[in-house]
């Protein structure tokens, strides 16, 4: 016997086996349908007796198999059912001759047989024949389960007849010898009167008939014969012999305590009557507690009445006993080389008993013990199957990687270069299944849970081979989607030249087939969900960003209660705590604008060795429409944190809410979502969008300042450059850069907080002029001018009046050598000018700062209440032009007038010419002075 049975259990040994095949041509779903129905009678209660006969029903059996019928009797093919199509009367002869041709390949075991033929109709099919069974179709048969039954009692019938046959045996001392195949050259020759013979004989027919007892429901029966037999093969050191009735007493001990069988998926059996009553109601009292007695044997060795039989051994095994006798078993086998099936096949049963008793290393012994069993030169199918019935088995004792192993042991040799054809989507479908053994899952989302699990480098090795089994299938599209699994989840593994070699693959393959966020499912319905590359590049900061400060939304002061109505006058309300949290988390301060690009900042990190290419980079959002303006990065090799910044345009108004991110690195696009990205910190992910505005572009006619803005609310400013007292006119023109109305726009200045004391106004301007302008188009723009004059006090107001009468006073600046027209010259006694500017007296400037501001709406957003600011800084140097330098009276020659003498200096580089009130103009060159008489 060379093809093991890997699906035996202990069990099988009380079931008698049937086989169920075709006769000529039949469409094979037609067969396995009528197949299924006759299978489904495997177990049938005798009318005649309370015991249950128990069918095991095969559509393919090899003949040399059954050879080894009288070593164990479930291993006899002992009922045949043919299944044939038969159009015409024509064909019947053929068909019925095939019948018998095939019943003839079992003839020497078979009980009994039948014909199932359909198809054919008229006299032949009218024949009234307990053998044969015509129907119409495969659909016009309801009595077929009947027919089975009918059968199955026919075949117990010629059982329990062979049984008592052999228990009833008188034929004196010619008691025949049972052999296996290869054992009937060994017995020629030998001596067949010796005793050592008869015991022989007398053994193997012990055993014969307690697997026929067992087939036939009577379990005490078969105990206490294989107890016999066992001590019976034992005196005569017939090794095999004696293993195949140990493990018959094991078989029968398991089946009584394991009613429900051992077999694991297969459908639990129903108890039989005699193992389901009370042990004083079974078949023959008192057989639960029989003992053996070696010497209450009849001349022949075979007494029908097992009951008087009292010995030293309890009849049935303790579940410890039942695995020691396995061993045991086993060991006996191991002897014959041409045993190595049943050695097999009892190793497998073994592990079946062991998984249901949760004896897991030991059941471990039993299969690394079948690993090393040679079966002699095995087809690849059979390699197959072997590898796979082991992988099934470590699955059954819980040990899952070892199962795992095996299994892709089974996938590899499926590939094998000796065969013709090689089965990928086998070797394929084989890898998924080991996923499991080595703690791999197919979603990403489990690996970014924290600590990895299982040996990194046989994943990568296992990923490695689906990669390569999903090419040679032919599905480029699952080689995308494994190679970028591998390259997401074993990142931290792997070197810098496998992060070469992967990423190079990676773009091989997605040259041809790029890779996507779409769910692949699998003929069989297995499916594979996208992955994301979220650590290419990785994510570590999410901010959004507030829009300029030209362009962000204001609210009318007047209307802020409406948005206000909804929140809580109080500081703490547990009513509406658990709505705020995540608010709180989420919600941004400011707000976006419709139809204003706006800036979200990501801070992220390469962590390759080598430059990395992110394409097509842009925003997933939720809630108003938003279009993302997708963006083109390369970062350095394991660049450390890096400021990118996407952009995007709010398309309508309401909430919207940043989800994540979308990538396309190595042709594989990505949906990156925030929550799925461990580590990354956000300062909320939800902003208001208003509606539209208008956008205004401020240009004026002096040049931009190179003064810092006093202010980072100032969006432009200008500087010039001013004589105490000069007006210089500024021109500034507004550009309705928008795609909305200008519809109205207010202007207001301020005066930044300065020491100095104004005397007027400084800026100027006409409104009305600009007003009567709106509203401005898109595209349009208008012009507005501005004054600026600046009077400044440079003169020391606190030192002059209480002085008046002192005809030398120094007002300001240094004193004059002659009340005459003379340029300046400094005191000699004075020190040397310093040479800071600001600390000379004559040259000192003074400061100021001014801010226009201009309110502007139009659009949905005037509508809802919100406008716009622009802002103009003005920077002026002021700049003295005269000083009084000494003032001095003359006597009164009225009593309605009197005379001051002026020392006036011309502090500037120009001409001046200085007009009083009732005098002529007085010209003065630069740094020049003069007296004036007023």
């Amino acid at each position: 016997m060379s093809i093991p049975d890997y699906m035996q259990c202990a069990e099988d040994h009380q079931s008698v086996l049937v086989v169920v095949q075709p006769v000529g041509i039949v469409p094979e779903d037609q067969f396995f349908r009528i197949y299924k129905r006759i299978s489904s009678v495997c177990q049938q209660s005798i009318r005649s007796s309370q015991r249950l006969l128990y069918i095991r029903y095969r559509h393919h059996y090899p003949p040399e198999n059954n050879e080894w019928g009288d070593f164990q009797t479930h291993r006899k093919v002992v009922g045949l059912i043919a299944i044939t199509t038969c159009a015409s009367a024509k064909e019947w002869p053929q068909t019925s001759e095939r019948f018998h041709g095939q019943k003839e390949v079992f003839g020497s075991t078979l009980y009994d047989s039948r014909l199932l033929v359909f198809g054919l109709q008229g006299e032949i099919a009218e024949q009234h024949r307990t053998d044969v069974a015509f129907y119409p179709d495969c659909d016009s048969c309801p009595d077929l389960e009947r027919r089975v039954e009918d059968f199955v009692e026919s075949i117990f019938i010629v059982l329990e007849s062979k049984r008592l046959d052999r228990t009833t045996d008188k034929s004196g001392d010619k008691i025949p010898l049972l052999c296996v195949p290869f054992e009937k050259k060994d017995f020629v020759g030998l001596d067949t009167d010796s005793r050592h013979y008869k015991k022989r004989c007398q053994g193997r027919m012990r055993k014969h008939v307690g697997d026929l007892c067992l087939q036939a429901g009577m379990l005490q029966d078969a105990l206490v014969h294989y107890h016999m037999a066992v001590e019976l093969l034992r005196s005569v050191n017939d090794f095999l012999w004696l293993g195949a009735a140990l493990e018959g007493l094991c078989s029968a001990s398991v089946i009584f305590h394991y009613p429900g069988g051992t077999a694991g998926k297969r459908a639990a059996r129903k108890p039989s009557i005699s193992q389901a009553a009370d042990s004083g109601k079974r078949h023959r009292p008192g057989a639960q507690e029989l003992l053996i007695d070696p010497g209450a044997l009849t001349t022949n060795g075979i007494n029908a009445d097992t009951s008087s039989e009292i010995g030293r051994a309890k009849n049935c095994l303790s579940p410890e006993d039942i695995i020691e006798k396995y061993k045991e078993a086993i060991s006996y086998y191991g002897k014959y080389k041409n045993a190595g099936v049943i050695e097999l096949e009892a190793c497998v049963k073994a592990v079946r008993v062991l998984a249901i008793q949760k004896r897991a290393m030991e059941a471990s012994e039993f299969l690394q013990n079948a690993v090393y069993i040679n079966l002699g030169q095995l087809s690849e199918e059979e390699k197959i199957q072997r590898y796979s019935v082991l992988s099934e088995l470590y699955d059954l004792i819980g040990f899952h990687r070892k199962s795992a192993f095996f299994k892709r042991v089974a996938a590899m040799q499926c590939v094998a270069p000796t065969i013709p054809e090689p089965g990928w989507r086998a070797c394929y479908k084989l890898l998924l299944e080991t996923l499991p053994g080595y703690c791999l899952s197919l979603d990403p989302k489990d690996f970014s849970k924290g600590t990895h699990h299982g040996w990194a480098a046989v994943q990568m090795r296992l990923l490695h081979e689906l990669v390569y089994a999903s090419r040679r299938m032919g599905n480029p599209g699952l080689s995308v989607r494994h190679l970028s699994f591998l390259l997401q989840t074993m990142l931290d593994f792997l070197s810098d030249q496998e992060k070469k070699e992967v990423t190079q693959s990676l773009e091989n393959y997605t040259s041809k087939c790029p890779g996507g966020m779409e769910v692949i499912t699998l003929p069989d319905g297995l499916k594979f969900p996208p992955v994301p590359f979220t650590k290419l590049p990785i994510v570590r900061f999410v901010k959004l960003l507030n829009l300029p400060v030209s362009l962000r939304p204001h609210k009318v002061k007047g209307l802020l209660g409406e948005n206000m109505s909804s929140k809580s006058p109080f500081i703490y309300s547990p009513i509406i705590l658990h709505n705020r949290g995540d608010e709180r988390c989420k919600k941004i301060d400011f707000q976006w604008v419709q139809g204003a690009v706006c800036e979200v900042q990501l801070m992220v990190y390469n962590p390759m060795p080598f430059e990395l290419r992110v394409e097509n980079m842009g925003l997933l959002t939720s809630g108003a429409e938003f279009e993302s303006l997708p963006a083109a990065l390369a970062l350095p090799a394991e660049s450390g944190l890096y400021p990118v910044t996407l952009v995007g345009v709010p398309r309508t108004v309401g909430s919207i809410t940043v989800n994540g991110y979308h990538t396309s690195v190595f042709g594989v696009n990505s949906d990156c979502l925030l929550e799925g990205l461990p580590g990354v910190k956000t300062g909320g992910c939800m902003v208001e969008v208003v509606p539209s505005l208008p956008r205004l572009l401020l240009s004026t006619s002096l040049p931009r300042s190179p003064h810092v803005a006093a202010s980072e609310d100032i969006s432009s400013s200008v500087a010039l450059q001013l004589f105490n007292g000069e007006t210089q006119t500024l021109t500034v023109t507004l550009d309705n850069i928008g795609t909305e109305t200008l519809e109205t726009l207010e202007l207001s200045s301020k005066i930044i907080s300065t020491k100095e004391k104004l005397l007027g106004d400084i800026l100027n301007w006409d409104i009305q002029e600009a007003q009567s302008h709106l509203p401005l188009l898109p595209g349009c723009s208008l012009s507005l001018t501005v004054n600026i004059r600046v009077k400044l006090d440079f003169s020391g107001q606190e030192n002059l009046l209480p002085d008046l009468s002192d005809d030398g006073i120094s007002v300001t600046g240094l004193p004059i050598s002659s009340p005459l027209r003379q340029v300046l010259k400094p005191r000699p006694e004075s020190k040397a000018l310093s040479a800071d500017p600001g600390k000379n007296e004559h040259t000192h400037f003074k400061t100021l700062e001014a801010v226009m501001t201009f309110k502007y709406s139009g659009g949905g957003g005037h509508v809802e209440g919100f406008y716009r600011e622009l802002c103009l800084g003005i920077h002026v140097d002021v700049e003295p032009s005269v000083f009084f330098t000494r003032v001095s009276t003359l006597p009164a020659t009225s009593m309605r007038q009197c005379h001051l003498l002026l020392d006036v200096f011309n502090s500037t580089e120009h001409e001046l010419t200085i007009n009083a009130k009732n005098n002529q103009d007085l010209l003065l060159y630069a740094s020049e002075c003069q007296r004036l008489l007023v």
